[in-house]
């Protein structure tokens, strides 16, 4: 029998997405992927949309999908970020189709206007499989009453390369932050913290990473040479898994302080690290981290608390990333995800799709 085709509707240059689809190759899945925003991915047939600059540009590229869609002819659509990506999915009017929601397309992005909370019903509306990857996203899907049933299926981590470092090699008090420079992830505050935390204790050799990129980059350049804090930071941008890899070897703490997220794909990997985390104390966050580590978004006052909490104790900061790596080893694993996320999709084949509605 010819593979099971799996056309993908997400943006190829997100880490996300090319690990989506390596995952599903090694299951046997022939793989393509309708784009907005191209990026090799080996083995991967792409059709690539014309580029995106303003949101309301998805409302005028659903011709251009449908028609990708149609070419392609899968067995399974499976569309990544609901106000985007899963719009088009839903105009496509190929059955069956899987739409799994990535945090804000949820949680903020319907709240802005009624205009999009009535969108957003309508796109998961069509969907015969809904996955969010926190118990948050599941919650928000319900709320729009979708025909679909609605199940929680997190990105996971590649253990075999995301893995604790040795804790007694690490240089200094060296700090993380995997997010992107964009607004709701306030790095800005992350950078205002350790100024507070140097300020507090000069003699703590401190250091930042900064890996991510982003519209903020100018911004936060400013800010870091503004507090005189220049050789106390890198921005490394976006790396690959084993740069990421590289960096969260020699770091000692994971900081994520979004002010909306669900489950985020870096806290699991920093976890899994043996990294101790701070975060928001979001719902999803709740889930995977001690009440202690979380502090309020924006207040870097209280970050820089309890990072100087772990600076001060490092046996008690080696032991938080031990619990830390351990609950990844029983609960976070990516391959458990994917082969949950296969037998989903080989279900849907298996009963016919009725009760949706078509948008041809």
């Amino acid at each position: 029998m010819p593979p099971i085709h799996l056309c993908l509707l997400g943006d190829a240059t997100s880490p996300h997405i090319q690990r989506w689809a390596r995952e599903m190759q090694g299951r046997g899945y022939r793989v393509s992927l309708v784009t907005a925003r191209p990026a090799p991915i080996e083995g991967v047939e792409q059709h690539v949309l014309r580029p995106v600059h303003r949101s309301a540009q998805w409302l005028l590229r659903a011709g251009e999908a449908r028609r990708a869609v149609q070419a392609l002819a899968p067995d399974i659509v499976h569309a990544h970020y609901t106000t985007s990506y899963g719009y088009l999915g839903a105009r496509c009017g190929r059955h069956p189709l899987v739409m799994t929601a990535w945090g804000s397309d949820l949680l903020v992005t319907p709240h802005t206007s009624p205009w999009m909370r009535w969108l957003t019903g309508w796109t998961l509306r069509r969907a015969d499989l809904i996955t969010g990857d926190s118990q948050s996203l599941v919650d928000a899907a319900h709320s729009y009453r979708p025909r679909a049933a609605v199940h929680c299926i997190h990105w996971g981590v590649d253990l075999a390369r995301f893995a604790p470092a040795p804790w007694q090699a690490k240089p200094g008090f060296e700090i993380v932050s995997l997010r992107s420079w964009e607004p709701n992830y306030n790095i800005a505050t992350i950078i205002d913290a350790v100024a507070h935390l140097r300020a507090k204790q000069p003699a703590v050799p401190v250091h930042l990473h900064l890996l991510g990129g982003g519209s903020l980059e100018a911004a936060l350049r400013e800010q870091v040479a503004r507090l005189g804090l220049g050789e106390a930071v890198t921005f490394h941008g976006r790396l690959d898994d084993t740069g990421m890899a590289r960096v969260l070897a020699r770091c000692k703490v994971s900081v994520s302080v979004p002010t909306q997220d669900a489950t985020s794909v870096s806290v699991l990997e920093s976890m899994a690290c043996g990294l101790p985390v701070v975060a928001t104390p979001l719902q999803a966050n709740a889930h995977w981290l001690p009440a202690e580590w979380l502090v309020p978004a924006q207040d870097s006052k209280a970050l820089a608390h309890k990072l100087a909490t772990l600076a001060q104790d490092n046996a008690a900061a080696h032991a938080a990333g031990q619990r830390n790596a351990q609950r990844i080893q029983q609960e976070g694993d990516r391959a458990v995800q994917m082969d949950r996320m296969d037998a989903l999709y080989r279900g849907l084949l298996q009963r016919p799709v009725t009760g949706i509605v078509s948008t041809k």
